[in-house]
């Protein structure tokens, strides 16, 4: 049981509030020990804060995850997680993990009472409204850079990675739409109502904008962020972040693993070691070659 609560709080999805720690490096703190352990904190709690509304999520979603394909498979869909049990521990975890998160600092706690009850809004009313669904996704990826900067005093950090992050967050928002339609075709609608709004051609032309706006914006952020900075360097960067997108775009069109974005990054090699050689690049030129 206790095993079946953790994989509830879907750890592996935790690996998006990594996005936490970008006001921290990019503002040049990483190295810096109070700053670090303030920020690793503020993840820790804020990987918990999301666990719980992954619970009160799968709760409430309890019939339509059981008609699905995969997600019936789930702790709490497939009946190896007592509801009762799932409520009583969601509400303990709460007892913790906010007042930490309050303790930890004012503005981080109201922020992960924001982001909650913008998840919540979304399980019951927001993930229904075409468009809007994928818009709070993204909106909940700029509340995760949000609530890292909260914690810490940043000086340099560009408000051009806000808007990155906003625009790659809709493209795995419109990607994993995508994926979802491919994987329940017909009959997607009755699994996701708001999938019955989306065409695979609407999306694709989606997918073709958000690409093009993220690598303009990634361009001018790399011209223009970090003026102290090589920008011989930051430019470097440019054809990890061409690959990157490329090679996600080709998943998203081969297959429908980009229905969780998390085991994509997880277990797709190619793209890891992409990754690995953009953050190598960065971090050289954030901390070395000033």
């Amino acid at each position: 049981m206790v095993r079946a609560f953790i994989e509830t709080l879907r750890p592996k999805q935790w690996i998006k509030n990594l996005v936490i720690f970008a006001g921290l490096i990019f503002d040049g703190q990483l190295l810096v020990r109070k700053p670090l352990l303030t920020v690793f904190a503020a993840f820790l709690l804020f990987c918990l804060v999301s666990g719980i509304t992954y619970t009160i999520n799968d709760l409430m979603d309890l019939r339509s995850d059981r008609a699905h394909p995969i997600k019936k498979l789930s702790p709490i869909a497939s009946g190896r997680l007592p509801i009762n049990v799932a409520v009583i521990t969601a509400i303990l975890l709460s007892l913790i993990a906010f007042p930490c998160a309050f303790l930890l600092k004012p503005l981080f706690g109201l922020i992960c009472v924001s982001y909650t009850l913008l998840m919540l809004a979304y399980s019951k009313w927001l993930k229904h409204i075409m468009l809007v669904d994928v818009l709070v996704i993204a909106i909940g990826f700029v509340i995760r850079v949000v609530a890292g900067i909260s914690v810490i005093t940043v000086k340099f950090f560009s408000p051009w990675l806000l808007i990155l992050t906003t625009f790659l967050a809709l493209y795995l928002g419109f990607g994993k739409r995508l994926s979802e339609l491919k994987l329940l075709q017909q009959s997607a609608g009755e699994h996701r109502k708001v999938l019955e709004g989306y065409t695979v051609e609407l999306l694709n032309q989606f997918l073709v904008v958000i690409t093009s706006a993220i690598l303009i914006t990634y361009v001018l952020y790399t011209f223009n962020a970090h003026l102290n900075q090589n920008q011989y360097v930051s430019m470097a960067t440019i054809p990890f972040v061409l690959y990157g997108i490329f090679r996600y775009t080709f998943i998203i069109q081969t297959s429908t693993a980009a229905g969780s974005p998390e085991e994509v990054l997880l277990h797709d090699r190619p793209l890891q070691f992409t990754i690995l050689l953009w953050g190598i690049l960065i971090l050289l030129n954030l901390y070395l070659l000033v």
